[in-house]
């Protein structure tokens, strides 16, 4: 295959991606993700031993080992423009040769298992806080794939224009299912849910301060929504990028969340901390 320039695949002097400040070596095939740097260290404080830690920007990777089993954790910031940044570069690690700038051999390539480890805000009244929720399908409101040549299942694409139409927006969302082996493995006894991933904190999550959003109650509408029996449950901002890079790219991926926020009912966890770490070990013994 034709060799990648130095413009398009950046490295650094000492020969690691340019974001992640990582060389191939530093990482596991299996990878927890999380949003917050410093949330890295929560997880990999479970660890039997840590071997790697390294930060770069809002990129924090460490690896060790967890009962055995050698993982990594690395922190993507917020957005799906940064989940760009980081799915390219962790298959770069793994599926292109840094010495040749040439991809591997399609026998050759690895498929990572990567776990966002998330926080979410539920749009059903029924669920409630502190729960563990695990993504089947997400639907992207940012227009990441508005520059990816994305495969989208037919019903992925109906579940895209109907909900196109019932918020009333000038562009088509895409939806992608993840990984059903991960999901069955990890989220084995969580509440199933569909994600809404979102390219802002506040309008494009209904969210009023002091601008009002130019969706007329769009919490309502996401609420409503409904296409053949999928229903959304709840919404973030890096799941959908997740999936549909991973779809791209070759990888088994999964997001889970843990639900600190129920925008129907207006209440916020009070013990936030504590749930995320019983998913945090959760994932870890299921990975």
């Amino acid at each position: 295959m034709a060799r990648i320039p130095e413009s398009e695949l950046i490295l650094n002097p000492d020969g690691s991606i340019y974001h992640l400040n990582l060389l191939p070596e530093m990482i596991s095939d299996t990878i927890i993700t999380v949003g917050d740097q410093d949330r890295v260290a929560r997880v990999s404080r479970h660890f039997d031993s840590v071997e790697v830690q390294v930060a770069k920007r809002e990129f924090v990777t460490h690896t060790g080992y967890y009962k055995g089993k050698r993982i990594s954790v690395v922190s993507t910031g917020i957005g799906t423009d940064n989940i760009d940044i980081v799915l390219n570069e962790l298959d770069a690690l793994v599926n292109i040769d840094f010495v040749s700038r040439e991809p591997v051999e399609a026998e050759d390539r690895i498929s990572l298992k990567i776990v966002r480890i998330g926080t979410s805000g539920s749009l059903r009244e029924e669920i409630p806080l502190g729960s563990h929720l695990a993504t089947e399908y997400s639907m992207g409101l940012d227009t990441l794939m508005q520059f990816y040549p994305l495969m989208e299942t037919g019903f992925e694409t109906e579940i895209a224009v109907q909900l196109q139409l019932a918020l009333g927006i000038g562009f088509l969302p895409y939806c992608v299912k993840g990984s059903d082996l991960l999901r069955e493995q990890v989220g084995k006894d969580m509440i199933i849910g569909n994600t809404f991933t979102c390219p802002g904190f506040y309008a494009p999550q209904g969210r009023l301060l002091r601008l009002q959003p130019k969706l007329e109650d769009v919490i309502g509408k996401m609420q409503a929504f409904e296409y053949d029996g999928v229903r959304f449950t709840n919404f973030e901002m890096e799941t959908a990028g997740i999936y549909s890079l991973g779809r791209l790219l070759g990888h088994e991926v999964l997001s889970v969340n843990a639900i600190v926020a129920n925008r129907i009912t207006h209440q916020f966890a009070e013990n936030p901390d504590q749930i995320i770490d019983d998913m945090i070990v959760k994932v870890l013994d299921r990975v």
